[in-house]
């Protein structure tokens, strides 16, 4: 283990507080390994030790980066998604293929998931646009995170008006999915998008309602001009009372 890992490790430790630990896991419905520390913190940690690993090779970084994933501890897997983000200007094509087996092994959590996604993946996607696909198959993966990532990744861009169709894209193949986070996760990307594209989104909401579980539903319109987001929640509770009935 490279010695400056396990002098992060120590001052984690030594931050650690039992009722933030304790605190933390109210929010997540599955088990986390965490230290307890404030997200404040953890970040000036992270930019503490990056003045000391910037002048290394990227390779490196991402190795080291890859060492505090494996650990789960979730207050690693931040200092390594504030370490990667810094290295967006020195992305290459087949970084990918690291991004993703990262997602895969080592995010457990939605809180590492959407860290590591919004900026790190997102800056990438943004570089290479043409590697956007690769989204779209891991809308078919088996791995909760995976297919939350096929989401999140995209937020960042989405806000400012980027990727639309590839996000509508993802929504559509996400559309009924039956998890909760999942879920979460392209009605976010669709509230995102829809700061641009309120119309093109709308749209989208309606088309789709009948299929759209009530939780995407609300995350994608949660921005949306009154009227729209009203006449939304009406074809919403029109499918409640219909599913109601045939109960």
């Amino acid at each position: 283990m490279d010695p400056l890992i396990a002098r992060i490790r120590k001052e984690l430790s030594e931050h650690a507080d039992p009722e933030i630990q304790k605190n933390s896991k109210r929010f997540f419905k599955e088990e986390i390994r965490c230290y307890g520390i404030k997200t404040a913190r953890v970040v000036a940690i992270a930019k503490q030790y990056w003045k000391e690993i910037k002048s290394r090779e990227k390779g490196e970084i991402l190795a080291l980066c890859e060492e505090l994933y494996k650990s789960g501890y979730m207050e690693e897997s931040f200092i390594a998604s504030e370490w990667t983000q810094r290295l967006s200007d020195d992305f290459e094509r087949e970084d990918l293929s690291v991004f993703r087996r990262w997602i895969g092994a080592y995010i457990s959590n939605w809180a590492s998931c959407d860290g590591f996604c919004n900026h790190t993946m997102g800056a990438f996607f943004e570089k290479y646009p043409d590697t956007i696909d690769e989204l779209k198959r891991w809308t078919q993966s088996e791995n909760r995170w995976m297919r939350r990532a096929a989401a999140v990744s995209l937020i960042i861009p989405a806000k400012r008006g980027k990727f639309l169709e590839e996000s509508l894209a993802i929504a559509d193949l996400l559309l009924t999915d039956e998890d909760d986070l999942v879920q979460k996760g392209y009605g976010w990307l669709l509230k995102e998008a829809s700061r641009m594209h309120s119309g093109e989104v709308f749209s989208f909401v309606m088309e789709k309602k009948r299929d759209m579980p009530r939780t995407a539903l609300r995350y994608a319109i949660e921005l949306m001009p009154k009227e729209l987001k009203n006449e939304a929640m009406k074809k919403d509770w029109e499918r409640a009372g219909n599913r109601g009935a045939a109960d």
